[in-house]
């Protein structure tokens, strides 16, 4: 077995990033790249690399600027209401239509509307021209040897039509630099493969791919390597040959089967192995043959950042850019974010507009976790020297997604709905300019976010066990001076999922007790987790009696993956996520699932557009009762108002 490697001494990431720029800067890596020349009608969105000036003027010829008459200012002169001057057609005015060459010896133009027509040809004029008068001389807008355009200029639209216009058809511009991606592990296959037990899908190219693409690279993604030294070393050399910037993706940690550190080392120099941050420490530096070579580690949120730390600028410097600052947004976190020590940690979150604060709430934080990148608006760094932050901390968010569509966000936190699903898909297709943000703490999580204003809709289903009603008392007790609003969504079905066949009989609470069950639970707080400890007290089974009970998933559909995946052999949860993966059911309860709004948010356009789809779209309904165990009859329906 070959033996496991040793990371070098993790490096923070402020001398990590100053380490890759003096290393690459002293050979003079760290330069723009030499030009090409292209022709300008290709030219869109290149940099250039030499100032660029006109051939010649624009127009260059002079031009009428409006339909009328051409004529000799000389010749009008004196003309007068009271002294009309008559004009021989042909030869003291010729008729000209805008951009028409200015007759030879004319140096005005008279408007149409500005002339009167004579019996036999001629004109007659009340007012005299003056010089050049509604006429575009040579060189107006762009004169012979005139600058354009400067050096390292991103070519615009108008910058290609203004170097047309002076005469430039061809362009130096710098060469796009050339980025090849090389995704390495046995267990990688192509998407649309067979997949098998152990698989796991090559995207990261792709997604590598498209970051270089936006920043003005080209880019070849290989074939996958697989886990074997002498073919990555091979590859990375043939890669090298017409490459700026070699990638390596995987392999870059201390496994067995972790080649990338080994790779590059025997073919140049590891500059660097291990960063101080989270995710995204294994990541690799070096130069192979003169050229930056880098390994980003195999967790598709660890290569997203890593590379985005350390390709980002270079890719633009190759350029002639300064890669543009990233934009910043001051939110106020919406829970506690513990880090650990000695490490930087980037946090994605989602960012909501709530009255006057912007709120962010940190999605998952996984590595692995490709969804925490899709869902969220923004990355918020935990600094090396903290162990996290409280509620209610104000942090910079630099930002992914355009700020306009933060004030435009509707934030939806608590109780998980597949319902919710559909119903942010149905508010993106009929309003655009509105998202919403769904983000899953449980129901009484929810109810807080609403208490603190971190949040404009809450949904819940929290059942009260003295009186049999939902939500009503935790809104009384919490919410009371908010003056909520109670709106029905839907009504559903919560029960056990199990296996097809349901192998292990299990029939109710009383289940978990078995020694032979393992369970998947909710986090605290959630709607359905006071249900479960509900029963379990009825039952008397202390929660340590039920295996798995600290197993916590935060939405319905994680608990089905769990069961399905094999990881727990029930957990509870409603029967559309148990449709959705193919899973028997056991009904447990049928509960009422509502959204709570202050008042204060009701009123919103946004949330009055949401509320408009629940009650008034049947597409909506419609899709709702296709998911199988619910029943809408109060959908949109307000329940109960403080």
């Amino acid at each position: 077995m070959p033996k496991r490697q040793i990371y070098i001494e993790p490096t923070p990431l402020p001398d990590a990033l100053k380490l890759w720029r003096d290393r690459l800067s002293a050979p003079g890596i760290w330069a723009p790249l030499p030009g090409e020349v292209v022709n300008v009608d290709d030219s869109l969105g290149r940099v250039t690399a030499d100032a660029v000036a006109a051939k010649l003027s624009s127009p260059f010829y002079h031009s009428a600027a409006m339909d009328g008459i051409a004529v000799s200012f000389a010749d009008t002169i004196g003309a007068s209401d009271t002294a009309p001057r008559r004009l021989k057609v042909g030869d003291q005015a010729v008729y000209v239509d805008t951009g028409d060459p200015m007759p030879d010896g004319m140096d005005a133009v008279i408007m149409i509307e500005e002339i009167d027509e004579l019996d036999g040809g001629d004109i007659e004029i009340i007012e005299p021209a003056t010089p050049w008068q509604h006429v575009r001389i040579i060189g107006e807008d762009i004169v012979a040897t005139e600058l354009i355009v400067p050096e390292n200029h991103v070519l615009a639209p108008v910058d290609v039509a203004a170097l047309l216009a002076g005469g430039v058809t061809e362009v130096k511009v710098r060469r796009r630099p050339k980025v090849t991606l090389i995704p390495t592990g046995n267990e990688l296959v192509q998407p649309g493969a067979l997949l098998k037990k152990g698989d796991i899908l090559e995207y990261n190219s792709r997604m590598l791919a498209g970051m270089a693409d936006e920043w003005g690279a080209r880019t070849e993604r290989y074939g996958i390597v697989p886990d074997n030294m002498e073919m990555l070393k091979k590859y990375i050399k043939d890669a090298l040959s017409d490459s700026d910037l070699v990638v390596v993706n995987a392999g870059s940690s201390a496994g067995s089967e972790d080649f990338t550190f080994h790779a590059i080392g025997e073919l140049g120099e590891a500059v660097l192995h291990g960063v101080n941050i989270k995710p995204g420490k294994p990541v690799i530096l070096g130069i192979v043959d003169g050229k930056p070579v880098i390994g980003v580690p195999g967790y598709p949120v660890s290569a997203f950042l890593t590379f985005r730390l350390f390709a980002r600028e270079l890719i633009h410097a190759w350029q002639g850019r300064e890669a543009p600052e990233p934009e910043h947004i001051t939110a106020k976190l919406s829970r506690q974010l513990a880090s650990p020590l000695g490490q930087e940690e980037f946090v994605r979150v989602k960012l909501a507009k709530v009255g006057e604060n912007t709120i962010a709430t940190p999605v998952s934080r996984g590595a692995g976790v490709l969804m925490s990148l899709v869902r969220a608006d923004g990355i918020v760094r935990i600094p090396a020297n903290s162990e996290g932050m409280a509620a209610g901390s104000e942090v910079s968010a630099e930002l992914l997604r355009p700020a306009a569509g933060i004030a435009h966000t509707i934030a939806c936190i608590g109780s998980h709905d597949n319902a919710l699903d559909l119903l942010g898909n149905f508010l993106k297709k009929k309003h655009p300019e509105y998202n919403l943000s769904s983000a899953h703490v449980g129901s009484l999580g929810g109810i807080m976010a609403l208490r603190k204003g971190e949040a404009h809709i809450a949904g819940s289903h929290l059942l009260d066990e003295v009186t049999g009603e939902y939500n009503v008392a935790y809104l009384k007790k919490y919410l009371a001076d908010k003056h909520p609003v109670l709106v029905n969504l839907v009504y559903r079905e919560q029960g056990f999922l199990v296996p097809r066949g349901n192998p292990k009989g299990i029939i109710g609470f009383a289940d978990l007790k078995r020694p032979d069950v393992v369970f998947v639970n909710r986090q605290a707080g959630a709607g359905t987790r006071l249900l479960t400890d509900l029963h379990l007290k009825r039952l008397g089974i202390d929660p340590s009696e039920v295996k798995g009970y600290t197993h916590e998933e935060y939405t319905h559909m994680s608990v089905a993956s769990a069961v399905l995946s094999g990881a727990a052999d029930t957990g509870l949860a409603i029967l559309a996520s148990a449709t959705a993966l193919g899973l028997d059911f056991v009904l447990v309860a049928h509960e009422r699932y509502d959204l709570v709004i202050p008042r204060e948010h009701y009123d919103n356009p946004m949330v009055q557009a949401l509320l408009e789809i629940i009650r008034k779209d049947k597409g909506f309904k419609d899709s709702v009762d296709a998911l199988g165990g619910y029943d809408t009859r109060d959908m949109g329906k307000i329940m109960w108002e403080g």
